[in-house]
């Protein structure tokens, strides 16, 4: 028999092949690339599996096994199959303090998730507060924290629900409980082989993981007892098995080496003996003594020769980086921040100043020598002409000057990075008070001047400088709180401007799955009135206390805004109302709350309000009816309105104000 290394098992047992799935891969060779679903980056190198390419400044990769696994008899069937997988994995970045991704292990009814972003995510997600549309559940392996998705640290392992933040009772840190029960730590940044254990029992509705290092027998006790019957909801009668990652700037080689998974018992036992091993040494250990004395020896040569030039080129060169100012940025903000000032502020833009990492950069807390504190953003181009268009468009809107606005500082370039400097918000975003925060859950009227100071930014932005903003990202997560708990709108890195009368010219959709207005599905130019549709969908979360997209909920009332409209023609709006709240309003103020958010949701945008409408209804300008658009329409179909039942040809209630 040829030895395992060179000769992968790879074994099909079949105990029906119409309803069982059982396969063992020790280890993995280019015939298994034609076979298995390989997708976008991932390929078979050498004997594994790699999911990512380094040389890609964004990149993902899936692979997953082409048989689907039974998990339903039927698709409204609560009753879940179970499973078993093991398999060994390997993380290795190229710097040890750059940003961290890792792996996920997934379970989909689609080999492409809809709204996945390649670059991040692990591949599978739109963003951290907007789940996927399709039954989706990952058991992430993660090797960064990010404090928008809530991670416990750096380095830990979770269950994800259709979504990138991880269930709250099924995340823990990297690790294992031994034979005495004592918890022991595992890094699964150095590349170590990993060996995890994955017991999916549907009819308990269980979800049990287990990790180690392949030296380390399986240990009895698991690192994650996941139990909950809503498990279920993210399970379609038939799913597909496999893994996914991705990454931005940053190598990080993400890899299998091998793999078993059995739905009619307990999966093959893998042989870890011939097992690749990666570290960081891997490829200096291969050359010989000789090899490395004659590089060391040239190196300090060529070190000698250079020494009495370099000084000066390093001179230069980081004078003309970070100092010189060229012609074109004269024209932009007068407050230039140097890269060392930022680079102090920051900590040397330190991973325990990091505040979050999105599609358009790094976020980062810094304190300036005055102890004011600010937020610095991070955005790379790949080019000096994108940076330039990009940067035109922002310093615009740096000038921007609105109490409800996140003001811009100033800015910083180096090379193709653009640094902007904000107002640092002490409060952090909006959807962490209303979802995340049980403990310290924003009340009624804290939601309600909210509200009030948001629609007053977005009106100015609309109406009141001497161009049109368009945000095109209005979300929970981009509304921040200061000091006083007011709200502010940020993040304006989608922001398109336009004057006054002219139309908008871009082409491409962007913004955020369950805030993007229907018209932007065909007629791809943002307006005013997809701004407003944005807005309305945030009133209706706050007033709410749900997600725009609730999978867990009943398929009617998955979607906020329909099951708000259904609530409302049923004349008993006010149920939709959250009710950790109750008791803190006035019922008819939450009733015009309500109506004023389907009012900016209309699907048609020539009926919706404009910004200056809302605000004259949520600040009380003066006595004002609600917006007509949808209410009136609605009203003249003979529908009640009211909170609970009665007179379907009762006067409509203005929506006045109380402020």
């Amino acid at each position: 028999m040829l030895p395992l290394l060179l000769v992968p098992l790879f074994t099909f047992l079949f105990v029906s092949p119409s309803l069982s799935v059982n396969f063992l891969y020790n280890s993995f060779n280019a015939s298994d690339a034609s076979y298995l679903e390989l997708i976008n980056d991932a390929r078979v190198e050498g004997s594994v599996i790699r999911l990512t390419n380094d040389s890609n400044q964004f990149s993902f990769g899936r692979v997953f096994y082409p048989t689907r696994l039974t998990m339903k008899p039927t698709s409204n069937s609560t009753a879940v199959a179970s499973f078993s997988t093991s398999f060994v994995f390997s993380i290795l970045p190229d710097i040890s303090d750059s940003p961290g991704f890792g792996l996920a292990f997934v379970l989909s009814n689609s080999t492409s998730p809809p709204g996945a972003l390649a670059s991040q995510y692990f591949g599978l997600f739109s963003n951290a507060t907007v789940p996927s549309v399709a039954p989706l559940l990952a058991v992430e392996f993660d090797t960064g924290q990010n404090p928008e998705f809530n991670d416990i640290d750096g380095n830990h392992v979770g269950i994800d629900l259709n979504n990138i933040e991880s269930e709250s009772d099924g995340t823990q840190t990297a690790g294992y409980y031994n034979s005495s029960g004592d918890f022991v730590a595992v890094e699964m940044r150095n590349g170590q082989n990993i060996r995890a254990w994955i017991e999916f029992d549907g009819p308990q509705f269980e979800i049990n993981v287990t990790i180690a290092p392949v030296a380390v027998s399986k240990p009895s006790r698991p690192l994650i007892s996941y139990r909950n019957p809503k498990i279920a909801n993210y399970v379609s009668t038939e799913m597909y098995v496999g893994f996914s990652a991705s990454k931005t700037n940053w190598v990080e080689a993400q890899r299998i080496l091998a793999w078993s998974l059995s739905d009619t018992g307990v999966a093959a036992d893998i042989n870890t003996t011939n097992l690749p091993v990666f570290s960081p040494e891997t490829a200096s250990s291969s050359l010989s003594a000789g090899a490395i004395a004659g590089i060391a020896i040239a190196s300090v040569v060529f070190l000698l020769i250079c020494l009495s030039g370099g000084y000066w080129f390093w001179r230069k060169t980081k004078i003309e980086e970070e100092d010189e100012i060229e012609d074109w940025e004269l024209e932009y903000w007068p407050h230039r921040f140097s890269y060392e000032e930022l680079k102090q502020a920051t900590d040397g833009f330190s991973k325990n100043e990091l505040l979050g990492l999105g599609g358009f950069g790094r976020v980062y807390r810094g304190t300036l020598p005055n102890n004011t504190q600010v937020a610095v953003k991070c955005v790379n181009h790949d080019s000096k002409q994108g940076l330039r268009e990009f940067m035109a468009e922002i310093a615009s809107m740096g000038r921007l000057q609105h109490i409800n606005l996140v003001q811009m500082r100033g800015w910083c370039r180096k090379g193709n990075e653009l640094m902007l400097v904000y107002d640092f918000m002490p409060n952090g975003s909006l959807n962490r008070w209303i979802f995340d925060n049980p403990k310290t859950l924003l009340g009624w009227e804290g939601r309600r001047r909210v509200l009030a100071d948001v629609a007053e930014g977005l009106n100015y932005l609309h109406q009141g400088w001497d161009k049109v903003v368009i945000h095109r990202d209005i979300k929970s997560s981009n509304i921040l709180l200061d000091s006083e708990m007011r709200g502010r709108l940020g993040d304006f890195g989608l922001a398109k401007l336009y004057e006054h009368g002219a139309a908008p010219n871009t082409t491409r959709v962007v913004g955020t799955l369950g805030y993007l207005a229907p018209e932007l599905a065909t007629v791809t130019a943002p307006t005013a009135a997809s701004d407003v549709y944005s807005f309305g969908v945030v009133v209706l979360e706050v007033a709410c206390g749900r997600r725009p997209i609730e999978t867990w909920a009943a398929e009617e009332e998955q979607v906020l805004i329909d099951w708000v409209r259904e609530k409302y023609l049923d004349g008993r709006v006010c149920e939709a109302a959250d009710k950790r709240i109750a008791g803190q309003y006035v019922v008819e103020e939450m009733e015009r709350v309500l109506k004023l958010g389907l009012a900016c949701c209309h699907p048609d945008p020539q009926h919706r309000p404009t910004m200056k409408e809302v605000v004259t209804v949520l600040v009380g300008e003066e006595a004002a009816a609600a917006p007509a658009a949808v209410l009136s329409e609605l009203a003249q179909a003979g529908e009640s309105v009211g909170c609970s039942g009665g007179d379907t040809n009762a006067e409509e209630p203005p929506l006045q104000s109380t402020v």
